[in-house]
């Protein structure tokens, strides 16, 4: 990820409502999905800066950030997580079934070769183990965010189902995310692709994403409340449209 999206998301994730609406439903959703069990390992690959990790902690008796970013795991450090590991994904430095959970929090839109990634994902997951895997939707919405952010691609729920079949693992939940918010950010991010191609050197020159824009404190509070509404939902079924999606797959016992 680019070094300044890197700095923006560290200053923006306790207050920003996109990060806090992202924590509360993920996070809803998993321990829903656990029914109250604890996780006794796992895995946050493609930690960054480690903004998930303490929500992580809450449900699994002990967390392993990994990052190819070497100033990301030094960042995982001081928030107290020290067992981190420089790691791209496709190769990762731990024994067939290491972990009950992996999870990739907006992460395997940044690589390459997402499929030999969740193969590698498949390997350290122990036989029953859970991977739950997050990333923006529909391709349509590819816009200069995901450029600053180094996205390689966007999914569909149909594409990730794919993605973990071809893996060996079992599609259990399959949801859109940011759902209520959606009819707000359609039309909002078509009109900035329009403006993109109106203006396309001014768009060059931004190293800023939208997160960065200022937004009053109420507002962000009355956003983030409108996200977090979807949880209640969230819990029962999938959602077949929003601007995100989150997968929880499991590997055969």
């Amino acid at each position: 990820m680019d070094s300044n999206a890197y700095r923006q998301f560290l200053q923006l994730e306790r207050t920003h409502w996109w990060f806090r609406g992202r924590r509360k439903v993920y996070f809803g959703l998993l321990r829903h999905f656990l029914g109250g069990r604890s996780v006794r390992r796992a895995l946050d690959l493609g930690c960054g800066m480690g903004g998930f990790l303490e929500g992580l902690s809450e449900s699994c008796e002990r967390v392993f950030p990994s990052d190819i970013s070497l100033e990301s795991l030094k960042r995982c450090r001081e928030r107290g997580f020290g067992d981190c590991a420089v790691s791209s994904g496709y190769a990762l430095p731990y024994r067939d079934a290491s972990f009950d959970l992996v999870c990739m929090f907006d992460a395997i839109e940044h690589i390459p070769d997402d499929a030999r990634v969740m193969a590698e994902v498949a390997r350290v997951l122990e036989p029953g183990g859970l991977v739950l895997v997050t990333v923006p939707a529909y391709q349509f919405l590819y816009a200069n965010n995901d450029r600053i952010a180094n996205h390689l691609r966007r999914y569909t729920r149909g594409r990730l189902e794919r993605l973990f079949s071809e893996a060996g693992l079992e599609v259990r939940r399959n949801t859109h995310s940011n759902v209520f918010l959606f009819p707000l950010i359609l039309p909002t991010v078509l009109g900035i692709k329009v403006l993109e191609k109106l203006f396309p050197s001014r768009t060059a020159e931004s190293d800023h994403t939208n997160l960065s824009w200022p937004i009053p404190r109420f507002v962000h509070d009355l956003l983030y409340g409108t996200f977090a509404a979807e949880l209640p939902f969230t819990r029962h079924f999938d959602w077949p449209v929003g601007h995100s999606i989150a997968a929880i797959a499991q590997k055969a016992s």
